[in-house]
C-alpha cells in the first residue's frame, strides 16, 4: 500500500506511521518529494485497514495496490523504466528498440567474432552467447564456462558491443560480472528464487526470460523477486510458452503478453522469436510482430555455421540471412520509432 502524507506533515508524524508499519511486518520505502512525502509499504495488507492508517495525524491518503507484483507495477511507478548503459545505449521508454544477437553457445572465438562484426555492421547493440548451458540431456553440450566469457569480452572489446550471457548458479555471478554487461536468467530458472535474489543483489542489469509454463502474473512476480532485493534494472523477455502442439513450433509465441505487460508494468520487455518458434523461417515475422505490439527490443540467435552448431543450430540464422532479416527489421523499427515520436509530440 502507498501512504501519502499531508503537505505540511512533520517528520515526527511520518516516523510514527513508519514505526507502526514496521511493527506490523511491512517493508518500508520512504520517499520525500518536493510537495508530498510518500511511504511505500510492502507486506500483508489484510492485517491493516486503510481507515486505521488514515487515523494517524498527517496522513492525507492511503492507496491499496492490488497487483501482487508491487514493485513491478505501474501503480507504483507510472513512467517506463529506462535502463542506460555506460556507452549510452538505452532500453525502454521512448527509445528505439535494441537488438541482441549471437549464437546459442559460444563455441570458438573466430566464429563468435564473425557474428559480432556482422551484428555491429547491422547496427545491433548487444552480443549474446551462452557460456553455461542448461540442457535437458546431461550428454548434450554444456558450454565452455569462463573461457566462453573471455571470448565474449574480447569480442566486445573488438566491436564495442555490450554482452549478454546466462547465469545458472549464484556462485558464478561475481565471476561473470567481470566479463559481461547483462546477466540473463533463463526460462528454466525463472522460479529459482535463490538465484533471482542473488542477481537482485548484483549491480548488473538482468534479462529475465519467461518460464516454460509461466503465467503473466508468475512472470512479473519472478521480476518482483529481483526488484525486491535492490536491483531495479530488470528487462523482461517473452520467449514463448509450452503448449500441446510442438510439431510445427518449439513453443507458442505469446505476442499478446507484450502489450499486456506494458499495461501492467513499467519494466521494459523484449521478444525472443528464436526460442519462441524454434524455426528459422518464423523468426522474421514474429520479430516484426513483437516490434509492432511494442517490444523494447529483439533477441535473435545467429551462428556463423548453423549446420555445425553445438546447440540450437536449427533456429539460428546464418550470417548472410541475418543481414537480410536485420535490414528489414531495422526499417520497421525506424518507422515505428518515428511514428511513436510523432504521436508523443502530437504531430498528425
Amino acid at each position: 500500500m502507498i501512504i501519502i502524507m499531508e503537505r505540511n506533515s512533520t517528520e515526527a508524524q511520518e516516523q510514527k506511521v513508519i514505526d507502526f508499519l514496521k511493527e506490523s511486518g511491512f517493508d518500508i520505502r520512504h520517499k520525500k518529494g518536493e510537495i508530498y512525502t510518500v511511504i511505500d509499504a510492502i507486506g500483508d495488507k489484510t492485517t491493516i485497514t486503510p481507515d486505521r492508517l488514515s487515523a494517524f495525524d498527517g496522513v492525507k491518503e492511503v492507496k491499496i495496490i492490488r497487483d501482487p507484483f508491487r514493485l513491478a507495477s505501474r501503480d507504483r511507478k507510472a513512467d517506463d523504466t529506462v535502463i542506460e548503459f555506460a556507452n549510452g545505449v538505452k532500453i525502454g521508454g521512448d527509445n528505439k528498440p535494441v537488438s541482441i544477437v549471437g549464437p546459442c553457445s559460444v563455441e570458438d572465438y573466430e566464429g563468435l567474432l564473425k557474428v559480432a562484426v556482422a551484428a555491429k555492421e547491422m547496427g545491433c547493440e548487444f552480443l549474446r552467447g551462452g557460456a553455461f548451458k542448461p540442457r535437458t540431456s546431461p550428454y548434450d553440450f554444456q558450454g565452455y564456462g569462463e573461457q566462453a566469457l573471455k571470448f565474449l569480452k574480447q569480442a566486445s572489446e573488438e566491436t564495442g558491443l555490450l554482452t549478454v550471457s546466462e547465469v545458472m548458479d549464484a556462485s558464478d555471478i561475481d565471476m561473470m560480472c567481470d566479463y559481461i554487461d547483462v546477466l540473463q536468467i533463463g526460462a528454466r530458472n525463472v522460479q529459482n528464487f535463490k538465484l533471482l535474489h542473488a542477481v537482485g543483489k548484483s549491480n548488473k542489469p538482468v534479462i529475465l526470460k519467461r518460464g516454460l509454463s509461466s503465467t503473466i502474473t508468475e512472470f512479473l512476480l519472478a521480476a518482483e523477486h529481483i526488484l525486491s532485493y535492490g536491483n531495479p534494472n530488470v528487462i523482461l523477455c517473452e520467449r514463448g510458452i509450452r503448449s500441446f502442439d510442438g510439431k510445427y513450433t518449439r513453443n507458442v509465441m505469446d505476442i499478446a503478453s507484450i502489450p499486456v505487460i506494458k499495461k501492467l508494468s513499467h519494466l521494459p520487455i523484449i521478444v525472443d522469436p528464436s526460442h519462441g518458434t524454434g524455426q528459422r523461417y518464423l523468426i522474421e515475422p514474429m520479430a516484426k510482430a513483437g516490434l509492432v505490439v511494442g517490444a523494447d527490443g529483439i533477441m535473435i540467435e545467429v551462428h556463423h555455421n548453423p549446420e555445425k552448431a553445438l546447440s540450437d543450430g536449427k533456429q539460428s540464422l546464418p550470417i548472410p540471412m541475418f543481414k537480410e532479416v536485420m535490414g528489414r527489421l531495422n526499417k520497421l523499427s525506424d518507422a515505428l520509432h518515428y511514428e511513436k515520436n510523432c504521436l508523443s509530440a502530437n504531430i498528425v
